[in-house]
């Protein structure tokens, strides 16, 4: 598939707050996941509408279907969902898979459900799924997808990512603050 224009910045979100996307340059994409409650279709088209006119695209996780029929830029599949079934769709060029992943087993499901982009984590948020640079760099080197950091990014260890020659960077925490660098490896 051919994609243009992809983001090498995503930001994770769970609701709708213009000020946390008008702080955002385009090209950052923002993956809206809230898996504490039932989908909110209007809140959704809302937000598709707000970064369309903002030129960021927008992803929604865990409902391929919502997302296509949504007209979104794309669907982020996380690292717990196994399904292939979105491989019976058609889909338009422009359409992004993206998924994450913490281990190999889990990036072979990835390639599986033909993501383009591999959010490997957590590369330094200290939790179950802790990678460090090291691990990220091996892990990273059993795909020949795109990948992207995800994880405890802050803007102290930001130039950190450099060496990790990984495509971009995801988050929440390093978007909300007013002073994350608009300018970097990515």
């Amino acid at each position: 598939m051919m994609h243009n224009n992809i983001p090498t910045k995503f930001y994770f979100i769970n609701s709708f707050i213009k000020n946390n996307i008008d702080n955002l340059d385009n090209n950052t994409g923002i993956i809206y996941r809230n898996y504490k409650q039932k989908l909110d279709i209007n809140e959704i088209k809302n937000l598709k509408n707000y970064c369309s006119k903002k030129n960021i695209k927008f992803y929604l996780s865990n409902d391929f279907r919502n997302a296509l029929k949504l007209g979104l830029d794309g669907a982020y599949l996380p690292s717990f969902n196994k399904s292939c079934k979105h491989l019976n769709y058609t889909i338009n060029t422009s359409f992004l898979l993206l998924g994450s992943a913490h281990n190999i087993k889990e990036i072979r499901e990835k390639e599986k459900q033909k993501v383009n982009l591999i959010f490997l984590s957590s590369i330094f948020k200290f939790n179950k799924n802790y990678l460090g640079t090291h691990k990220f760099i091996k892990l990273k080197s059993f795909t020949n997808k795109k990948v992207v950091a995800l994880g405890g990014i802050s803007k102290d260890n930001f130039k950190k990512i450099k060496i990790l020659n990984c495509y971009g960077v995801a988050g929440i925490s390093y978007f909300e603050k007013k002073k994350a660098p608009k300018k970097g490896p990515f």
